[in-house]
């Protein structure tokens, strides 16, 4: 029975709080908030530039290397593992895969903003 309340709570609790948060700013719709800027002034231009593909290419490399290291988190745990190598050999396989990857980045001047 607990169980099942936790359950139902931890699935009502977020949808009634999305709801919410979903339906309370349209009640108050104005000009301003209907407005691109919301600082007060008339738009100048567009608000649909388009960004730059590099852009997203540092982005996604940043993304890439971010979940390196939280797939690399559990490194330390494994050492107390009773098959170490096997757990190493992974390890490092995997750092050398990222590493490769890396490199072919920077040689194909991924990394640079400037063209």
């Amino acid at each position: 029975m607990n169980m099942i309340t936790t359950a139902l709570i931890n699935t009502l609790l977020p949808l009634a709080l999305i709801m919410v948060a979903f339906w309370i700013p349209q009640l108050n719709i104005y000009t301003e908030k209907a407005s691109p800027y919301e600082c007060g002034f008339d738009p100048m231009s567009s608000a649909r530039l388009p960004f730059s593909m590099k852009f997203f290419l540092v982005a996604i490399t940043f993304l890439l290397f971010d979940l390196e290291i939280a797939l690399l988190l559990p490194l330390p745990w494994t050492m107390q593992l009773v098959n170490l190598k096997t757990a190493m050999i992974l390890a490092l396989s995997f750092l050398s895969i990222l590493a490769l990857g890396l490199a072919y980045e920077w040689k194909q001047k991924g990394l640079e903003w400037t063209e």
